[in-house]
């Protein structure tokens, strides 16, 4: 049985927890970590988990801990994942992978030094319909692939710890991370160059101490195999949650992602009117996605397999996130 230790109980850390602890075959949710006092607390009596750990490194010198999973803000992934490596314990990191490409190096480079498996957060390879779609590219079915354009935009809007790009890496990074990785995956090939311009819409709280924040941003690029790219992101929309992704070929178009929560539709004769409800949570619309990714995880592990999203996927896409934000505040295509 491979023991699990989340570190993060947050949202995401939750699904994460939910999956491991009876939903995962040959893994077990073991312990939990958290500074924050009052969501260990919940998270523990939730999952019934009794072993909470307020700081993760006494929950890394277990010795039912075989691997984790980090679930913290961006800037603490580099060091918990760092010690988790010299621990001996395999890593599934939430993206983005971390702040810097210099600081993914040595995450990619501790792992592989310790000879633990580090797997990447990004769910959308594992959604049904993502996986349909780049399985159509691959067979030839839009011929040969000429633009991938996908976007993510949020209802809610950010936290406030967000609004400093310096800590956050803005919504390129929190947002549109896996957008990035998508056209990546779709294109088959790495990014060349890009231009990015971002403005503060809906967050003027924002706007005296933090003048570089963006709540809205869009991206084109071009790839390494001539194939063109758009992304644009949003948080703080408000209609719902938004996860699109088109893919223009020479014979045909590719769309993927859908915004019902339910698949039905109702009319009114009374003012004329079709309402269908939106999907309102990335938690809802990629509920399955993170078991299928979760099960990998351990699968990787029990027969040593090498994980299908890796730490090189996460590295492309915080170099994307870092040069994207440099083309934003110095106004100029950036080359990679």
């Amino acid at each position: 049985m491979i023991g699990i230790c989340l570190i993060g109980c947050g949202r995401a850390g939750m699904i994460h927890a939910r999956n491991f602890v009876n939903r995962i075959p040959g893994a077990a949710l073991v312990a939990l970590a958290d500074p924050v006092g009052e969501a260990l607390k919940s998270a523990g009596e939730e999952l019934g988990v009794k072993n909470t750990y307020l700081d993760y490194r006494d929950a890394l010198a277990r010795s039912d801990v075989d691997a984790v999973v980090v679930v913290s803000p961006t800037k603490y992934h580099h060091d918990i994942v760092l010690d988790a490596a010299a621990a001996k314990k395999h890593v599934l990191c939430e993206k983005p992978l971390a702040m810097t490409e210099a600081e993914c190096d040595e995450m990619i480079a501790a792992c592989a030094a310790n000879n633990v498996k580090l797997q990447v957060g990004f769910m959308r390879r594992f959604d049904e319909s993502f996986m349909a779609a780049k399985d159509m590219i691959d067979a030839g079915e839009i011929g040969d692939v000429v633009l991938v354009k996908s976007h993510t935009r949020g209802p809610s809007t950010p936290q406030p710890w967000m609004y400093d790009i310096r800590k956050s890496n803005g919504p390129l990074a929190e947002v549109n991370s896996h957008d990035i990785d998508t056209l990546r995956w779709f294109t088959g090939s790495e990014f060349r160059s890009l231009y990015a311009i971002g403005g503060n819409y809906r967050c003027p709280e924002a706007a005296r101490d933090f003048p570089d924040f963006y709540d809205n941003v869009l991206l084109n690029a071009s790839f390494a195999n001539g194939v063109q790219g758009c992304i644009d992101g949003a948080q703080g929309v408000g209609y719902g949650y938004d996860a699109e992704t088109e893919v223009l070929g020479t014979k045909g178009v590719i769309h993927v992602g859908r915004t019902q929560e339910r698949f039905v539709t109702a009319c009114s004769r009374d003012d004329g009117t079709m309402k269908t409800p939106y999907i309102t949570s990335w938690r809802k619309l990629f509920i399955e996605a993170y078991l299928t990714e979760d099960r990998h995880f351990a699968e990787c592990i029990e027969r040593d397999l090498t994980p299908r999203v890796t730490g090189l996927d996460g590295k492309m896409a915080v170099r994307v996130v870092n040069a994207g934000n440099l083309s934003i505040v110095e106004k100029r295509i950036v080359q990679l």
